[in-house]
């Protein structure tokens, strides 16, 4: 840790640290050792317990404790709110009222790869303008930190950037790079940023493609940074938005609803050992260049080599040099978007699964402090945790079965007793157990919903107490169709990554488009519905009673195909919307922020688009015909060097371009041909030149329709 930081604040005192964090996991060992007690017993009154049933207990012990860790986090949390908030918390640390803290030099980098170009642009035009009218604009500077790698995207990305530096004066103050390589994916290009240009910053700011943060979070956050020294990370909790589908739609509401309870109480204990989610967070840029550095893990993909899931990583190097990593999950004003449906979730969680799963490695990894061991560990079995509960199900069936099988033993059945503090009830023995466990995991939820029930103002931002409600319990009902659907994906994720098999880099689909069609969902779920109707039959045949204690579990998988589709359909989420299921404060009574980025985008979706005959490759249209695109474009190129090799097949595709038209290079030979200067400035002056008998058809008619084009062109950032 460097010796020259200043003075470090103490938030708050070790031995009382020790004390919440006593709390905290003594609570979790309490209702973890009762369910344990309940569910031993319950095995036991057979005479004894068997090999299976000992594994039975064993994974029932590994899978409580995680719902304890959730329950507990939500009740300390809800505990903290509702005595008006943690006074050990970072954003207390400032009166903002009454002080005007001095700011240090700040970047704002957005990592993008292959996103919708006008979201990006406009999301970060929305940014600019909202730092701007804070009047504390000056030490900041943007990034945008391309990994596209479709020509198209890269040219739209160069043509969005000039204009929107030249529509709101960002010239030196917004900047574009696009990477030629992209090595180590997101990590790669933010490291690769700050090798660059690191050292000219105090701090960062990363934001996903999807981010909105208003200049009034992000001054707040800066002015944290510069008040507590010692802190070298600060994480905000982002809201979901724009959510379209259903889906999307109910997981925004939950994330809106549910989070606060849980992030308070994470953030009670533990404090100044938080965690880095990836985005949406202020970076101490030195330490973090002089700590953080990615290790390689032993061995290849998907257990060694390249960590994917980096931020975990990163906040447990910070912390291992000393320095503090906090989650401000009070601040306002912090944003991101979701999957638009299930199928698309799944998408995502495969990516993560593997990165989560390497973090086995890391939870025994040399210096890194007990808090971040917890976290690691707790990703690793946010995915570990569905294979073990799809074990624990399968063989509690195979329990049952033989129980049935075998005549002298008892099954379950409304005649057998349950004590109680002393007290024998008539009820079946594993319903006192069940109910247990669905207390665990429903009672955040509704006392989410009492307490903001009881708030009129609060609940009028959710659309009043009787959408509140109905979205709540609808919210429940889908969530718990879902919960077997992720539980078969995640273990099947898994599967494969023990089988070795890892994963590629791909763009999360952020728009809800046309939802998820029959095909699509029977392909992803078949098997599901397939392994819950054999599972049903073969339950209800050999003993009813079982069946209908399966048949949530059941449901989920048996429905999945129509859920699917369902969930994924804008229409009916924007039907939700209208008749107020699923609202949230940021709809009913939206930031002006988010109302500027709607309109936006809906004056930029309005243009034209290119013919379809040129849409393909429109980006090498206009960087060959265009003369301001070309100029722009080959102006951010470095020069190189060629070999007379080198130079001979570069010739050779320029000629080829123009004479057999873009369809016939491959995607490789086109980037090869827009990062080659001297190629684009000879296709731009041969175009013109050359008689049009000698050009392909699609060039002959790109010129024909460019002219028409420009008039209105289709790229962000017109007004």
């Amino acid at each position: 840790m460097n010796s020259s930081r200043p003075h470090v604040h103490q938030f708050i005192l070790p031995q009382r640290l020790r004390r919440r964090r006593a709390l905290f996991y003594s609570s979790v060992l309490l209702l973890t050792s009762t369910a344990t007690w309940f569910m031993a017993d319950l095995l036991w009154r057979d005479g004894g317990i068997t090999g299976l049933e000992w594994l039975l207990l064993v994974l029932f012990v590994i899978l409580f404790a995680q719902i304890a860790v959730g329950f507990v986090t939500a009740m300390l949390g809800f505990y903290v709110i509702n005595r008006g908030g943690d006074r050990q918390r970072i954003t207390r640390t400032i009166d903002w009222e009454s002080e005007d803290i001095s700011l240090a030099s700040t970047a704002i980098v957005m990592p993008v790869f292959n996103e919708d170009v006008s979201r990006v642009f406009e999301g970060l035009r929305v940014i600019y303008r909202s730092l701007e009218a804070t009047k504390k604009l000056e030490p900041f500077d943007f990034f945008i930190l391309s990994d596209s790698n479709k020509p198209n995207q890269w040219i739209q990305e160069e043509i969005a950037w000039v204009e929107l530096c030249k529509q709101v004066n960002g010239l030196g103050r917004i900047f574009y790079r696009k990477r030629r390589h992209q090595i180590n994916k997101k990590a790669g290009n933010v490291a690769d940023f700050l090798r660059r240009w690191g050292k000219r910053y105090r701090y960062m700011v990363v934001l996903d493609a999807d981010s909105i943060m208003t200049g009034e979070a992000i001054v707040k956050l800066v002015a944290m940074m510069e008040r507590n020294p010692q802190t070298g990370l600060i994480q905000t909790a982002p809201r979901l938005i724009y959510g379209e589908s259903l889906y999307a739609r109910m997981q925004q509401f939950a994330n809106r609803l549910y989070s606060p309870i849980f992030l308070a109480g994470l953030n009670y204990w533990q404090q100044q050992d938080g965690n880095y989610w990836g985005h949406n967070a202020i970076i101490r840029v030195q330490p973090f260049m002089e700590h953080c550095a990615l290790p390689d893990l032993p061995g290849s993909e998907p257990f060694g080599g390249r960590i994917l899931s980096h931020d975990f990583v990163e906040a447990a190097l910070m912390r291992k040099a000393g320095w503090h990593v906090w989650l401000a999950h009070d601040i306002e004003g912090t944003y991101e978007e979701g999957p638009p449906s299930l199928i698309d979730s799944a998408k995502r969680d495969r990516r993560w699964c593997q990165g989560n799963m390497q973090h086995a490695w890391l939870i025994a990894a040399r210096g890194f402090r007990p808090a971040n061991r917890f976290h690691l560990f707790m990703g690793v079995m946010a995915y570990v945790s569905c294979p073990l509960w799809l074990l624990f199900l399968v063989l509690s069936t195979i329990h049952v079965f033989n129980q049935v099988l075998d005549q002298s033993t008892r099954v379950l059945g409304v005649e057998a007793y349950t004590q109680i503090f002393g007290r024998i009830i008539e009820i079946p023995e594993a319903l006192v157990l069940f109910i247990f466990t669905m207390l665990l995991l429903f009672l955040p939820k509704i006392i989410s919903v009492i307490a903001t029930a009881q708030r009129s103002a609060d609940a009028q931002r959710f659309g009043g107490r009787g959408s509140l409600a109905l979205s709540a319990v609808m919210e429940i009902f889908f969530s718990s169709l879902l919960a077997p659907v992720h539980m078969m994906f995640n273990s099947k994720f898994v599967f494969f990554s023990l089988l070795g098999q890892g994963v590629s880099w791909v763009t999360q689909r952020r728009g809800v488009e046309d939802g998820t069609d029959w095909r699509e969902a029977i392909i992803t779920h078949g098997g599901q519905t397939f392994f819950g109707l054999v599972w049903g039959v073969s339950s209800f045949i050999l003993l009813p009673a079982f069946f209908w204690w399966l048949s949530p579990v059941l449901a989920g998988l048996v429905l999945s195909i129509p859920v699917s589709i369902i969930l994924s359909k804008g229409s009916l989420g924007a039907h939700a919307r209208r008749i107020g299921i699923f609202l949230t404060p940021e709809e009913t009574q939206p930031p002006h922020e988010l109302s500027r980025l709607t309109q936006n985008l809906a004056e930029c979706y309005k243009h034209m688009r290119p013919i379809e005959a040129l849409r393909n490759d429109y980006g090498l249209l206009q960087a060959v015909l265009d003369p301001y695109i070309n100029a722009v474009h080959v102006s951010m190129l470095r020069q190189r060097r060629q070999s007379e090799e080198s130079r001979d097949w570069f010739s050779l595709l320029r000629h080829r371009l123009l004479s057999e038209g873009p369809s016939q290079l491959t995607t490789k030979e086109t980037l090869a041909l827009l990062l080659d200067a001297e190629s684009m400035i000879w296709l731009h002056e041969e175009l013109w030149r050359q008689p049009s008998s000698s050009l392909a058809e699609w060039w002959r008619l790109a010129m024909r329709q460019y002219n028409v084009l420009t008039a209105a062109p289709i790229t962000a950032l017109y007004r």
